[in-house]
């Protein structure tokens, strides 16, 4: 079924229940993972608020979650490969997604307030520009599954 899968992560409650189910889904279909981590420039550079985090620390922060993943998937008796990206993450992990050639992307999820869903999640961003679906039940009429659960967003692709 799925031959390659990325693993999107980012050390939250939400990314470690989504790391989990990926891992378990993974595990049934034999696949090779890749598991990611995205430093979101955006997230940490506000000077007009006068607040700068060091890239460097952020960075360093994103390779010790990365490191953790990556221990809890060979736990589990795999061996991934890990990636750490910089930049916007629902960028990177549909860039990462198209070339590794990943089957599935499994990312967590987080409930969000009116003003964040305007804005997009990366979830729907994926949705968007991996499946192009404009409802679940439209990918399902088209051949293309996608799970959703309560803390997980996984997309074919």
């Amino acid at each position: 079924m799925y031959k390659k899968v990325l693993l999107a992560y980012d050390g939250s409650v939400e990314g470690r229940r989504a790391l989990r189910e990926g891992a378990k889904l993974a595990q049934l279909c034999r696949a090779e993972v890749c598991l990611l981590a995205v430093v979101e420039v955006s997230s940490i550079m506000t000077p007009e608020a006068g607040l700068t985090i060091p890239i460097e620390l952020q960075t360093e922060d994103y390779k010790a979650i990365l490191a953790e993943g990556t221990e809890r998937l060979k736990a589990l008796g795999f061996s991934p490969t890990s990636r750490l990206e910089v930049g916007d993450a629902g960028q990177k992990i549909a860039e990462v997604a198209e070339e590794i050639g990943a089957h599935l992307v499994v990312v967590g999820h987080r409930p969000q307030g009116p003003l964040a869903r305007w804005f997009g999640s990366v979830g729907s961003y994926l949705v968007k520009r991996l499946a192009m679906p404009a409802s679940l039940r439209w990918a399902q009429a088209n051949g293309i599954p996608i799970m959703v659960t309560a803390s997980t967003i996984a997309v074919t692709t």
